[in-house]
């Protein structure tokens, strides 16, 4: 449309040119005309003189009459482009509501149809917390499968009446059934009277298993009687950038729920470089605080994906987690060697884990004569077995540290 009305100015200034140019050339025909020859004052006019001026007289108006004559038809002309354009460029009523079609033109700006007929309306203002707290949105979908592991002593009580904790650490939920990953140190090096409690965050406690254990890379799974628990979402450790925005989930001093933020400093930092002798594993390097108690926790992305196991700090900034893709091996290969177990040792038998001494008449005349354990030998017992060693972890010891812990408790 504005192409069309460039070309109407253009034909109305080409008229005006026009015009303007005849009427110079009939200005200048006509000066050299209007000098007639001079005559002399006492030369009489004749008829036939006056005659000829009169026909010159009428041939010097008609330049001026052509002038006019254009000027009108330019102006004319303009006028009536005008109004061919005023009545092309408003909406015609009867093909308003016929969708329109035209080409594109680089001076024309189309605006939608859509917005032609509305109102502008100012929109509504957009929280900054909406555009800038994406930590918190990736710990809203992982907050609730973190678990804070308590270990405690039942031969430690504080005041008589609660058992005492010796260490603590954190782990994740890896699947329905209460399986929790988390590191091997936090529940290895413990004493025989401790025990694993687990605590969810809805404030749940349960007493926890160790099921498996893998020294090398430093994890351990966990088992607890629970569940309908909700998973945590793996992510893959392969695609992590340095510079990733990165978030480490845990219980620090035994603070649970404890967020703290960073970056991954290095994606590849190798066992050799931090001195860990025996191992090949290339951890993930981060700023983000981990410090006692975050051991075990996730360390996850932006879309709430855990990338690394919080395990070990060397100062303020320099902290290090264990690659997902480690622990996703480890699971796998324990659950494969659990199965392999359950299928062919179906018909195995009891396993007590004591170890047994049979007693002869000699071992008897010994002890008696070390008087050492076992006291209080009777003189009439003439054979038996003497348990003198329990493994530690087997259902022997689990019932002894039960006893200990409950004296009254029936066998």
């Amino acid at each position: 449309m504005k192409s069309l009305r460039y070309s109407a100015v253009w034909i109305k200034e080409r008229w005006w040119l026009c015009g303007q140019r005849v009427f110079h050339h009939r200005v200048s025909a006509s000066s050299d005309l209007s000098c007639p020859p001079e005559t002399n004052d006492s030369t009489i006019s004749s008829p036939l003189i006056i005659s000829a001026n009169r026909t010159h007289d009428s041939q010097r108006t008609i330049p001026y009459i052509r002038t006019a004559l254009g000027v009108g038809a330019g102006f004319l002309i303009g006028a009536t482009i005008k109004a061919i354009y005023d009545s092309i460029s408003k909406p015609n009523e009867l093909f308003q509501g016929i969708p329109s079609v035209c080409a594109a033109s680089p001076f024309s700006v189309v605006v939608p149809s859509d917005t032609q007929d509305q109102p502008s309306q100012p929109l509504p203002p957009v929280s900054k917390r909406q555009i800038y707290n994406f930590i918190a949105d990736a710990v809203e979908k992982v907050s609730d499968k973190v678990v804070y592991i308590d270990i405690k002593d039942s031969r430690r009580r504080y005041g008589g009446k609660r058992i005492q904790t010796i260490s603590n650490g954190s782990g994740f939920i890896v699947s329905e059934d209460g399986l929790i990953l988390t590191n091997a140190h936090v529940v290895t090096n413990r004493p025989r009277s401790s025990m694993v409690v687990v605590r969810l965050q809805n404030g749940k406690e349960y007493e926890g298993i160790v099921e498996d254990i893998d020294a090398l890379s430093d994890l351990a799974l966990i088992r607890i009687k629970c569940n309908n628990l909700t998973p945590i979402t793996f992510g893959t450790s392969s695609s992590v950038r340095p510079g990733e925005f990165v978030a480490a989930l845990g219980s620090p001093l035994s603070l649970s729920n404890t967020i703290t933020a960073g970056v991954v400093s290095s994606v590849g930092r190798g066992s050799k470089e931090l001195g860990l002798r025996g191992k090949d594993i290339q951890y993930i390097q981060t700023d983000a605080t981990i410090t006692f108690g975050n051991s075990g926790g996730p360390l996850i992305n932006m879309d709430g994906e855990v990338i690394g196991i919080n395990c070990m700090t060397v100062t303020s900034g320099i902290s290090f987690a264990i690659p997902i893709d480690y622990a996703k091996e480890f699971i796998t290969k324990s659950a494969k060697k659990k199965s392999e177990i359950e299928s062919s040792y179906s018909d195995r038998r009891r396993y007590l884990g004591v170890t047994m001494l049979t007693l002869t008449q000699s071992i008897l005349l010994e002890l008696q004569a070390r008087g050492s354990a076992p006291q209080n030998v009777p003189a009439d017992v003439t054979h038996g077995i003497f348990i003198w060693r329990i493994v530690i972890g087997s259902p022997a010891y689990q019932l002894a540290a039960r006893r200990h812990h409950n004296p009254h408790q029936q066998p």
